[in-house]
């Protein structure tokens, strides 16, 4: 049992005040001026990147060579390895062509003289202009041609139907009416 208000001893015994718990690394250890003064510098090794199988013209290329069956087409996957083509210019280490710049291109000054004049104002106002011609000779078109609806009524107010001839012959019983 153990003692009241203290943890339970255990039965191992701990090693000396000298002892130095982990394990030690024989390296350099200079302290901090060696750390300043030579950096541990670790070179990159080229990254070769593996493309994925490309299962389209794989499989564009077994029915060029005549397989039909899947256990045709899985033969041919096994000894035909044809990958993905690599459409990224820069990549990991990657150089771009020459010439080739990225972004988007910057917009040309705008000329201070112009906006002193209010020249795009005018501008603006020639188009509105223009604009309102257009709309106007058009919509004199669509009036003469499309001003009023075509219907059975203005049919036959444009076309009457031709006048029937009246006939001087009666049924004897309508004479005396």
């Amino acid at each position: 049992q153990p003692e009241l208000g203290k943890p339970m001893r255990n039965c191992y015994s701990l090693p000396g005040p000298d002892f130095t718990y982990g394990i030690y690394m024989h390296k350099r250890d200079g302290g901090v001026p060696e750390a300043i003064g030579h950096w541990d510098s670790v070179k990159a090794k080229p990254h070769k990147r593996v493309m994925p199988r490309d299962f389209v013209a794989m499989s564009r290329a077994a029915v060029g060579e005549g397989c039909t069956t899947a256990r045709e087409f899985a033969l041919y996957y096994k000894h035909m390895d044809i990958r993905c083509k690599d459409k990224g210019i820069l990549r990991y280490g990657g150089k771009a062509p020459p010439g080739m710049t990225f972004g988007r291109p910057p917009r040309p000054s705008t000329p201070f003289f112009d906006l002193m004049q209010h020249r795009y104002k005018e501008l603006w106002m020639e188009q509105q202009r223009a604009r309102t011609v257009v709309q106007h000779v058009v919509k004199k078109k669509v009036g003469i041609i499309g001003e009023v609806r075509e219907n059975r009524t203005t049919f036959l107010r444009m076309h009457p139907l031709p006048v029937k001839e009246e006939s001087f012959w009666h049924l004897q019983r309508f004479e005396k009416v």
